[in-house]
């Protein structure tokens, strides 16, 4: 088969296109023949080196979309199945998705139905589960104001877009770091665009839920932008930093305001079918901004990485 392997971490050159064996099913796992996967910002992480159990050489990949192609589970996973695989230790323990087939744990793979094509669906994993389970943990009510910090992350767009699938009168307002994207982010769902400058937010404006993808780096500064009885969840990392030193939440954290996160590595086969239906029953526009060959993964992360994408990269393995 052709995957894209690591050899050792560096930048994207490090992301090598080859032919390697086709993995053999083993007891309690499944063959999954890909037909196309995301790309994420860990995954940046993880082939920089900055994921420390990860061990090299590796296939890349947290999740994916395709078809069983060899089961040990016919029963559940029957071959032909239509399928939606992510997190767990897949691409990080053991190979991932950056290849045209991937053998995974029967309890990760997660049989679906749907009307989408492969690469709409490709968009949706990692991205709007991640987005569907914070937005669940903020509580949104009717007439809210939602923050997304990290407005231009994939994360960030998902969220907007099923925010409004919820409740078109929630305002949704999303940041940026470059003011010139502010009308990407308005055609792209969002109310309003503020700036976020040297990880200050730049408004004095209160909202009611603010969803926090950059993380730790901007943390105390989104609380400080909570209105009462508000809620943040602290949900991405997108800032590249994993915590707060000195986490004292007395100070930190405002009277009556609340914090919360949400971990995509918690999969829920009933959440995944709940934020499908939703998708598909509000008409939810999923479709990602750029689509790359398995044989451009390279120049993916290169557009990823570059500070001017927006939105959901997607490779098609077809």
């Amino acid at each position: 088969m052709k995957a894209v392997v690591v050899e050792h971490p560096g930048g994207p050159e490090a992301l090598k296109y080859q032919e390697i064996p086709t993995p053999q099913v083993k007891p309690g796992w499944s063959l999954v023949k890909v037909k196309a996967f995301g790309v994420n910002h860990s995954e940046i992480f993880t082939r920089q080196g900055k994921s420390p159990t990860v061990s090299f050489p590796r296939i890349l990949g947290i999740e994916c979309v395709g078809e069983i192609a060899k089961t040990t589970d016919p029963e559940h996973l029957p071959v032909g199945q239509t399928i939606m695989s992510l997190m767990g230790e897949m691409g990080r323990d053991f190979d991932g998705g950056y290849a045209e087939y991937v053998l995974l744990p029967n309890e990760q793979i997660y049989p679906i139905n749907s009307n989408l094509s492969w690469t709409d669906l490709a968009a949706i994993p990692e991205t709007y589960y991640t987005a569907y389970g914070a937005l669940t943990g903020l509580r949104l009510s009717q007439g809210d104001s939602l923050l997304v910090r990290g407005g231009t992350s994939g994360v960030g767009i998902a969220a907007a877009k099923l925010a409004k699938a919820v409740d078109r009168n929630i305002h949704v307002t999303g940041t940026t770091r470059e003011i010139a994207k502010k009308e990407l982010l308005l055609n792209k769902g969002f109310d309003d665009v503020i700036l976020d400058k040297d990880d200050k937010l730049q408004t004095e404006l209160k909202f009611d839920k603010i969803l926090e993808l950059i993380g730790p780096k901007t943390l105390k500064n989104s609380l400080a932008a909570l209105a009462f009885n508000g809620i943040v969840s602290s949900t991405g990392e997108l800032g590249g930093v994993w915590d707060i030193k000195n986490f004292d939440p007395i100070p930190m954290i405002p009277n009556n305001r609340y914090l919360t996160s949400f971990s995509s590595g918690d999969v829920n086969l009933s959440w995944i079918h709940d934020m499908l239906n939703l998708i598909e029953e509000r008409h939810v526009d999923v479709s990602p901004t750029k689509i790359y060959h398995l044989d451009q993964v390279d120049v993916a992360h290169a557009y990823l990485e570059s500070g001017q994408s927006i939105g959901k990269v997607v490779i098609s393995v077809e």
